[in-house]
């Protein structure tokens, strides 16, 4: 399967150089998958194997409560990173599900992969926890906006952050990525339409 990789490589190199050989060896490192939509990645429960950056398509990362309700936790799209990050750092079973919500094409790092190009290319490991500390900061972000912010700013600053994503997904997932009903959700945007 011919591996589309130059997306990762100008991603990479937005945060470090890599020289011919280094990008020649992380090449012969990586896996390349195409998910169809509604195929997981990881499910809750299993161990998360990779660490992934999207390609294409879109996915969803969420948790199934004791009740069966989904609560959406993150989106990624193209030149995104999707994990369970706590399940693959510590490869302990995933707290999270990720599924994908359209046709998905991955480029993909297993543990083992990742700590030999560490090995073999140190800035790599500078590339990655600049990547982790961003989600890092973004997470902390959303939990504060989640307690200080009503229902109606969480959804303008999503739309006003994520516009591409939110063309791509379903009401019912924004609502439950905002942590409020799709009924609620509709009462939001008939109120912002009706303010213009």
């Amino acid at each position: 399967m011919i591996m589309n990789i130059q997306p990762l490589l100008n991603y990479i190199s937005s945060y470090v150089s890599l020289t011919p050989e280094e990008e020649a060896f992380l090449i012969s490192k990586v896996s390349y998958r195409k998910y169809l939509k509604g195929q997981y990645i990881v499910q809750q429960g299993d161990v998360c194997k990779y660490e992934c950056f999207v390609i294409s398509g879109c996915t969803k990362t969420f948790h199934v409560d004791d009740h069966g309700q989904e609560h959406i936790v993150m989106f990624s799209i193209e030149n995104w990173w999707t994990s369970d990050m706590g399940s693959f750092i510590t490869q302990t079973p995933a707290d999270y599900n990720i599924q994908c919500i359209d046709n998905t094409e991955l480029i993909m790092f297993s543990y083992d992969i990742i700590e030999e190009l560490y090995s073999e290319i140190p800035k790599l490991e500078r590339f990655f926890r600049q990547i982790i500390e961003r989600a890092l900061v973004a997470s902390q972000r959303r939990i504060v906006r989640s307690f200080s912010l009503s229902a109606k700013d969480r959804y303008l600053y999503f739309r006003n952050q994520y516009p591409k994503i939110e063309q791509l997904i379903p009401q019912y997932m924004v609502a439950s990525y905002l942590g409020i009903t799709k009924e609620f959700l509709s009462k939001i945007k008939s109120q912002i339409l009706t303010e213009k």
